[in-house]
This record gives structure tokens, C-alpha cells and sequence, in this order.
């Protein structure tokens, strides 16, 4: 039989070999996979995790301090007016719970809205959801609020934007900041 040919026909599996004992290389890459910064949501390279010091490295004008009222979501803020995101003029709060970012928002002009979108959707991937709901006001008047929604794990994302409003607001966060922020202490 000619070398090479005895396994003709038949899927083998290839199976990298490594120097010493790698048996725990597949657990261990899904957990370097799970901790990068790459998989998480981020606003100008800071990801949710991320530390205050983090924070003002990449916003050296943000104004950090702690938060005006008690919250299990957070213990401190800081905020920027003078960042750009997608190119978009905008203001951004950070939330952080033990020197790490549990959650930012941030808001822009709504002409803006379709630059921003398309960025967010290249950078954070296919949205989990959108929709586009019409509501008709007592006086006759209809507006449409659409939403787009990201999730990763305990990561979300979402953009609002209310037709005939000038700001946009685009959430993200992680766990149950979003139910935990505002609720009185």
C-alpha cells in the first residue's frame, strides 16, 4: 500500500500536540475566551469590567465621583461630554461597582442615529432584536420609538431613539444593573 493512502476515505480528527501536560487546554481557552475584552460591549475600547483608571485613561477629561444616591448597581460615575462615538458627538456615564464598569450610557444627537447603527452593528455584531412601535398621543399626534437590542451572556445593549426627540440613548450593561440603578435604598 502506498504511504499516505491507508487512511484514503476515512475523517480523522488532527489533534495538535503540545509540549507537557495540556489536557485542560480546551476549558482553559473557553475561559480566556469568556474573560477578553474582545467579547464584551465596550465604548471607545472600554469594556464593561473595566477599571476607573481604565476609564480615565481613554477619558482623561471624565469626571469621576460617586454616585448621588445609594444603588447595589453602583458606587461611583464618571461622566464625559466631549467624546465621539461612531463619530457622533456624545456624552457618555460610566457606572462602576468595585473599581470595575458595570455599565455606560451613552447619548447623541438623533441625525446621528443611522452612522451610529450601522458602527454598533459592525462592531457589536448582529442585534438579538429590533422594533419600531408607533404611538398615538391624546392629541392626535403619532410618534415611533424603535429599539435595537445586542446580548452576550449577561451583557445588553440597547439603543432608543424616539422619533421628533433630538437624543438617542444607547445602554449597555451587565447582570441586573438595569433593574438595580434606580431602586430606592
Amino acid at each position: 500500500m502506498a504511504r499516505g493512502t491507508e487512511n484514503a476515505g476515512k475523517k480523522i480528527g488532527v489533534r495538535p500536540q503540545f509540549p507537557g501536560n495540556w489536557g485542560l487546554t480546551p476549558i482553559l481557552a473557553f475561559l480566556l475566551v469568556l474573560a477578553s475584552p474582545a467579547w464584551g460591549y465596550d465604548a471607545n475600547g472600554v469594556v464593561l469590567g473595566a477599571t476607573e483608571a481604565d476609564v480615565r485613561k481613554a477619558f482623561p477629561s471624565a469626571h469621576c465621583r460617586p454616585l448621588e444616591w445609594k444603588s447595589a448597581a453602583a458606587e461611583r460615575r464618571c461622566d464625559d461630554a466631549q467624546i465621539l462615538l461612531a463619530g457622533a458627538r456624545s456624552r457618555i456615564t460610566f457606572y462602576l461597582k468595585a473599581d470595575r464598569v458595570q455599565a455606560f450610557d451613552a447619548r447623541f444627537d438623533e441625525r446621528d442615529l443611522k452612522r451610529v447603527v450601522e458602527a454598533l452593528k459592525k462592531q457589536y455584531g448582529t442585534p438579538f432584536a429590533e422594533s419600531s412601535d408607533k404611538f398615538e398621543r391624546r392629541e392626535g399626534e403619532v410618534r415611533t420609538i424603535t429599539r435595537i437590542r445586542w446580548e452576550k451572556g449577561d451583557q445588553r445593549a440597547v439603543l432608543t431613539s424616539q422619533e421628533r426627540r433630538k437624543r438617542v440613548d444607547l445602554n449597555v450593561w451587565r447582570g441586573n444593573f438595569d433593574e438595580e440603578i434606580y431602586r430606592i435604598r
